[in-house]
């Protein structure tokens, strides 16, 4: 082992530099290489296919919000169990119940959100006025 404390981080400091030079190197000869014929397809903003029309500052609706916080909430409790599952065995039974549990409280959260036709992607539920 190294006497210098700073010599055991010489590796790592490489790595970094190595890394950075390769990233830099390759933007680099990518644009001196590259061609650069601008044209009017090329500078038009382009996304998902759709081709850009009206304000780029249009309004969501709120069942957009509702389903992107859904989506996380219940990624956040995947990611539990998944935790869980890990430490199954020291927890024996007793952490078999537990998720049981947990299970089951999430899974009434979500028959709940179903019911209130928060997952329905459809026009019907703007007509019935619940959200």
């Amino acid at each position: 082992m190294p006497d210098n404390y700073f010599a055991r981080y010489l590796p790592l400091l490489m790595h970094f530099g190595i890394a950075t030079a390769l990233a830099t190197a390759i933007v680099v000869l990518s644009w001196l290489v590259g061609q650069h014929k601008p044209g009017r397809s090329k500078m038009s903003p382009y996304e998902c296919g759709v081709p850009p029309v009206g304000d780029a500052r249009g309004r969501f609706s709120v069942k957009f919000y509702l389903v992107a916080m859904l989506f996380i909430l219940f990624d956040v409790e995947a990611v539990f169990l998944y935790s869980w599952a890990v430490i199954l065995r020291e927890l024996k039974m007793f952490g078999f119940w537990e998720m049981i549990v947990y299970i089951a409280v999430v899974l009434v959260g979500l028959f709940y959100i179903w019911k209130k036709g928060v997952l329905d992607w459809g026009l019907s539920h703007l007509k019935r006025g619940d959200i």
